[in-house]
């Protein structure tokens, strides 16, 4: 499904956020704090725009997904940039190695994951001892008004605008029912919690359409790559 959507895929992000995808482009760079010299793995990195944003860090970013399509555009996109790498991975078994990376971040995509838990799993196995996860996600608007509201556009108004901005409409399908069926705020944090992170906290973006779980730091004395129990 992504494999087709590649294309337009930022396009389409923009005009269904109507705008907001960059801002909150902008809050998760923020919260990943890159320092040139790190290694930063993006998940689900799609075509490398939030790695790309990472990268003017300094720091050298692993744009990971999924989609072989999703990865070609990318090495298209950000050929010219030295510290951008692009692999094809599966968020539930990467192809790293232990404490291989001071951060790990993932928008948008943990709840495309069949095994959400499985990916935090392996997402505190691959960061350093004092290392950091961010994760930014569609989320549950803790305003009745406004979640009554979101739901409605998400059914009724975004399948029209798609069918305007995206190379494949029918991929979209799942995405209404994806964010409303995904978990709220705590239950993401507490999913954070048992994978062994510390720390855990989010802030809600747009009034809680949006979360940024922007603590999640795993302790710096942890000697175990293991989940802790």
């Amino acid at each position: 499904m992504f494999d087709e959507v590649s294309t337009h895929y930022d396009r389409t992000n923009a005009v269904l956020s109507m705008g907001n995808a960059a801002l909150w482009r902008i809050s998760t760079t923020k919260a990943v704090a890159p320092r040139a010299g790190e290694r930063i793995l993006d998940i689900a990195a799609g075509t490398g725009t939030s790695s790309a944003a990472l990268a003017k860090s300094g720091a050298h970013i692993v744009a990971a997904d999924f989609s072989e399509g999703m990865i070609r555009v990318g090495r298209e996109r950000h050929a010219g940039n030295p510290n951008i790498e692009f692999v094809q991975a599966d968020a539930t078994a990467l192809p790293f190695k232990d404490a291989e990376f001071d951060a790990v971040t993932i928008s948008f995509g943990l709840r495309n994951v069949v095994e959400p838990k499985k990916a935090l799993a392996e997402f505190y196995r691959v960061t350093k001892p004092g290392g950091r996860v961010v994760i930014c996600e569609f989320s549950t608007p803790p305003v009745k008004p406004i979640r009554v509201g979101y739901f409605a556009y998400l059914e009724h108004v975004m399948p029209r605008i798609v069918k305007l901005a995206s190379s494949n409409a029918e991929a979209y399908d799942y995405l209404g029912e994806s964010i409303a069926a995904w978990p709220n705020q705590p239950t993401l944090s507490s999913w954070l919690r048992e994978a062994g992170y510390s720390n855990v906290a989010y802030r809600n973006l747009t009034l809680g359409i949006v979360a940024l779980h922007r603590g999640g730091i795993k302790p710096a004395d942890s000697q175990s790559t293991s989940p802790a129990s």
